[in-house]
């Protein structure tokens, strides 16, 4: 994945793969797309100019496992969107929980996912995928996931509380998401694509760890608490 800049303001690590656009914000100048703030509300709008879309869809996260269907109403309760509206972009916030943009090539549909430690546990990403194959006819072998910058195990330590959670899940027992006392969401998060079918070439990742802030800034919601903004991550479609 690659950076730009643009219009001087945002800073993006983006990837365009057949006529899929996928975008990532970065905390240069500080920028937030913080949308209970009336700059970052700005911020989400301002996309709808410079990308030339139609409308922007993102949600009132609240680390769930509920998918919408994007349906152009904003706010509602949930953790991923899908859709298959050209010109129409979909995104989901981060400062520290992993996005996760995808694109099916056979159906030309999409999704955004928000994916803390409680919805990995709870399988969004893959129950997304799922939802993909029922309304769409998705097929594995037809998925491109793109995993955002998060939280990386380099730095991702969790309680016992966290720890307990995955290994209680049956999904996860007997897989190895821990470097000791460190959890591994990207690794998580691989293992439901390939359960789902997702070809190892279609998973793309990068070494970005929003509490290093290597190489690039990010908002970090564990290093800086209620003072940090919010990463949007989107998609959409020519």
């Amino acid at each position: 994945m690659n950076s730009v800049i643009i219009n001087k303001k945002f800073q993006f690590i983006h990837k365009k793969i057949g006529n899929a656009k996928f975008y990532f914000s970065t905390a240069y100048n500080g920028i937030s797309f913080k949308k209970d703030e009336e700059e970052g509300l700005q911020n989400i709008y301002e996309l709808k100019r410079l990308f030339g879309l139609k409308e922007v869809g993102f949600l009132n996260q609240t680390h769930s496992d509920v998918i919408i269907n994007y349906n152009n109403v904003n706010n509602q309760d949930g953790d991923a969107l899908i859709c298959k509206e050209k010109k129409l972009a979909i995104g989901v916030f981060t400062a520290d929980c992993a996005p996760i943009l995808i694109f099916d090539k056979g159906t030309n549909g999409f999704a955004a996912v928000h994916s803390g430690w409680r919805g990995t546990v709870d399988l969004i990403l893959l129950k997304t995928l799922n939802t993909m194959k029922k309304v769409y006819g998705s097929k594995g072998e037809d998925i491109v996931a793109l995993i955002g910058p998060h939280n990386k195990v380099c730095c991702y330590e969790v309680g016992e509380e966290v720890r307990n959670a995955f290994k209680e899940k049956d999904f996860y027992k007997d897989k190895k998401i821990f470097n000791q006392n460190n959890l591994d969401i990207e690794r998580c998060l691989k293992y439901q694509l390939r359960d789902f079918g997702v070809l190892e070439e279609n998973i793309f990742t990068d070494n970005l760890c929003t509490y290093c802030e290597k190489p690039y800034k990010f908002h970090s919601y564990r290093k800086q608490k209620n003072n940090s903004g919010r990463s949007f991550s989107f998609i959409f479609c020519d």
